[in-house]
């Protein structure tokens, strides 16, 4: 079956391209049965102890509704733990605990290993070149 004009369009390739590497992250990453929404938040949070859930939300482009139910997931999981925030009492700081911190070096090993699925796809040279064009997004 022809594809016509899309063949030409970037979204399409990227979307194509978004749904081959979702689907190898979850592959990668399915003995440790983390999504890579949960597998961003808990990365940030970790390299951010004590960031309001509201700046996460903003940093990953997440609305904030859907973020409460990805942190209410991950904190029945125990890798993740809102306390008060001192500063306002209407916000929660973010940290992982004991366990989210174990579990995110984990994650990111199998992470690291999905990279290197896509380096093998696209070639080294491609991914890298690949990171700096879309570098303008994040």
């Amino acid at each position: 079956m022809g594809l016509d004009a899309l063949v030409g369009h970037a979204g399409y390739a990227v979307r194509r391209f978004q749904l081959w590497i979702f689907q190898d992250f979850i592959k990668t990453l399915a003995a440790v049965d983390i999504r890579p929404t949960q597998y961003s938040v808990v990365t940030v949070i970790g390299a951010n102890p004590g960031l309001t859930q509201a700046a996460v939300a903003k940093r990953l482009g997440i609305e904030r509704a859907r973020l409460v139910h990805l942190l209410d997931s991950l904190e029945q999981r125990k890798l993740v733990k809102r306390v008060p925030s001192a500063t306002d009492r209407r916000s929660h700081a973010l940290h992982l605990t004991a366990q989210g911190e174990e579990q995110l070096r984990k994650f990111k090993r199998l992470a690291a290993e999905h990279e290197r699925h896509v380096a093998e796809k696209i070639g080294k040279e491609n991914r890298e070149r690949l990171l700096q064009i879309l570098a303008c997004f994040t």
